[in-house]
């Protein structure tokens, strides 16, 4: 049970980053139409979830590599 929590962690965690990359990338570039959330919270918000979703990646993916 415990893998499976790790890799539905790290999904999850892969999942933000992507949104909240999209945003930050889309936003700057000027398309904020495409973005995900209109780039609405700002950039500081999007940078901070995107750092944390890379922490809760790594995490998992350490706590996945212990169990095998």
């Amino acid at each position: 049970m415990q893998k499976g929590l790790c890799i539905i962690a790290l999904s999850i965690a892969v999942v933000i980053f992507i949104m909240f990359a999209a945003d930050l990338i889309l936003g700057l570039s000027g398309q904020t139409k495409l973005a995900p959330f209109k780039y609405a919270p700002g950039m500081i918000i999007d940078i901070v979830f995107v750092i944390v979703s890379g922490v809760l990646a790594a995490m998992s993916w350490t706590t996945f590599r212990q169990q095998v």
